[in-house]
C-alpha cells in the first residue's frame, strides 16, 4: 500500500508515521511518500522519519519528492495537511480582524475565511491531480478550515475525499481524562459543521450519562464552560467559545503579548531543531504543546475501516444528503457516519438540540458563499459571506475589512487579483 502525505514538511508528520507503526499488523503500508513545496523542511522530515522508523524496526520505504504527480501516482491514501503561506499568514489572519474588534482566529470568522481563500485553489489542484494519478485513492483532508476545503473539493472535483478533524473524538478524550473511561465505551450524536458542533445523546456502555457525568464532561470542556453547555443541554465544540463569549474573547486576544500563530512560530523552531538533529530519533516533546492531538489516530481509523472493510462509526465532513433536514443536501456537514470500503454513509439526525439550529444554519450560509467566493475570486460574494457570518455581520465593518484582508493575503490570492 502506498501512502502519501501532502504537506509532509508539517511538524505533525511523525505522528502519522507513529500510528502506522502501531497498526503495522493490520495495515500493510510498504511505501510512505513525503511531498512538500518546501525542499528544506522536506529534507529534514525525510531524515527524521527514516531514523524514527529504523529505531522502531519498521521496514518501510520512505522517500520524498517535490513532484506532485510522482507523489500521488497509485497512492491508496493521500493525507493533506498544508498551510498556504505558513504561520506568517496565520498571524495576519489573527491580527487583521482584531483591528476591527472581531475574533482573530485561524479557522473561525474572517481569519478562517482568508485561510480558506488561500487554501481552496491549492487543494482543488491536488484533487484534480488525484483524479488523474490515483482516481481510486482516498484524499484524507486535515487541512483547515476542513469543512470549507471538503465542500470545495466535493463541489468542483470528482476526487474521493473524507474531511476530518480530531474534534470528533474530543468527547471520548474528555471522558477518558475526567473519568478514566476507555474510548470505546462512549458514544454520542455529533452534529453541525467543522469547529461548530453539538454533542447529545451521550451514552456509556449504552446507557445515558447521568446528570453528574454530563457535568463532569462539560467541565472538562472548559473553553466553553459547564454553565453554557448545561443551558444548551448538550456538549459543544471548544470553538463555540468564540460565539458564546465573543466580547470576552476579543478583549483577551487583544490583551495577549503574542497571537497563537506567533507562539506556534516560536515553538516550531524548537520542534524542527529536534527533527534536524541527526542523533535524534524521537518526537520532540514540544510538539505536544502544538495542539491537534488525536488527528493521526482518526486518520488511520479511516484507513483501517476502508482498507480492511471494517464497519466503523466515525465523525466525518461529508455532503449532507438529508442527514440534517434544515440544511442543503450538497452542503458539507460534520456528523456521525458509517465508514467501510464503500466509503461514508451519513447517519440521519432525528434529534438536533433546538438552541443550535439557527447558528448552524447561519454559518453554513456563510460557508457556501465563502467557497464560491474562493473559487471565483468574487469580492461581492466575499462581502456577502462576511455579512452572513454571525461573528462579523456589520456592513460598515465589512466594507473596511475586506480591502485589508485581501491586501494581507494578496501574494496567495491570484483569483482575486487577475
Amino acid at each position: 500500500m502506498k501512502f502519501t502525505i501532502v504537506g509532509a514538511g508539517s511538524s505533525y508528520t511523525p505522528e502519522l508515521l507513529d500510528e502506522m507503526i502501531v497498526r503495522r499488523e493490520s495495515l500493510p503500508i510498504d511505501e510512505l511518500v513525503l511531498y512538500d513545496i518546501d525542499s528544506h523542511r522536506l529534507e529534514v522530515m525525510e531524515g527524521f522519519c527514516k531514523r524514527y522508523s529504523a529505531k522502531r524496526d519498521f521496514p518501510i520505504k520512505i522517500r520524498s519528492t517535490t513532484d506532485i504527480d510522482d507523489a500521488l501516482y497509485g497512492a491508496a491514501f493521500v493525507d493533506t495537511q498544508i498551510r498556504v503561506g505558513g504561520n506568517k499568514q496565520r498571524v495576519k489572519d489573527e491580527k487583521i480582524p482584531l483591528k476591527y474588534g472581531l475574533i482573530g482566529q485561524e479557522t473561525t470568522g474572517a481569519g478562517g475565511m482568508m485561510k480558506a481563500f488561500r487554501t481552496i485553489p491549492v487543494m482543488l489542484d491536488v484533487a484534480r491531480h488525484m483524479e488523474k494519478s490515483s482516481p481510486d485513492g482516498w484524499l484524507i483532508n486535515y487541512t483547515n478550515p476542513a469543512g470549507l476545503v471538503t465542500e470545495a473539493v466535493k463541489r468542483y472535483t470528482n476526487a474521493n475525499i473524507a474531511g476530518f478533524c480530531s474534534g470528533g473524538i474530543f468527547p471520548k478524550m474528555w471522558a477518558k481524562r475526567s473519568m478514566g473511561i476507555d474510548y470505546n465505551r462512549v458514544q454520542y450524536d455529533y452534529v453541525g459543521l467543522n469547529h461548530l458542533n453539538f454533542i447529545s445523546h451521550i451514552t456509556i456502555d449504552g446507557r445515558p450519562v447521568t446528570e453528574k457525568e454530563f457535568e463532569t464532561l462539560a467541565e472538562t470542556n472548559d473553553d466553553v464552560g459547564a454553565d453554557i453547555q448545561k443551558l444548551l443541554g448538550c456538549l459543544t465544540s471548544p470553538y463555540l467559545q468564540y460565539y458564546y463569549k465573543t466580547g470576552q474573547r476579543v478583549e483577551e486576544l487583544k490583551a495577549k503579548s503574542q497571537t497563537r500563530g506567533e507562539y506556534v512560530q516560536d515553538l516550531e523552531k524548537i520542534v524542527f531543531a529536534g527533527y534536524a538533529d541527526e542523533n535524534n530519533a524521537d518526537i520532540p516533546k514540544e510538539l505536544y504543546k502544538r495542539g491537534g492531538g488525536g488527528y493521526s489516530e482518526v486518520a488511520m481509523n479511516f484507513v483501517n475501516a476502508v482498507y480492511n472493510n471494517v464497519d466503523t462509526e466515525m465523525v466525518v465532513n461529508v455532503q449532507n444528503k438529508g442527514a440534517v433536514p434544515f440544511l442543503p443536501d450538497d452542503g458539507v456537514v460534520e456528523i456521525n457516519c458509517l465508514v467501510n470500503k464503500r466509503g461514508m454513509a451519513p447517519i440521519h439526525k432525528s434529534y438536533i438540540p433546538a438552541p443550535c439550529w439557527g447558528l448552524i444554519s447561519e454559518v453554513k450560509n456563510y460557508e457556501m458563499l465563502a467557497v464560491e467566493a474562493a473559487v471565483e475570486g468574487n469580492v461581492t460574494k466575499m462581502k456577502q459571506a462576511l455579512l452572513a457570518h454571525p461573528l462579523v455581520r456589520e456592513y460598515s465593518v465589512v466594507e473596511k475589512l475586506v480591502p485589508d484582508l485581501l491586501k494581507g493575503s494578496k501574494e496567495f490570492l491570484p483569483q482575486f487579483f487577475k
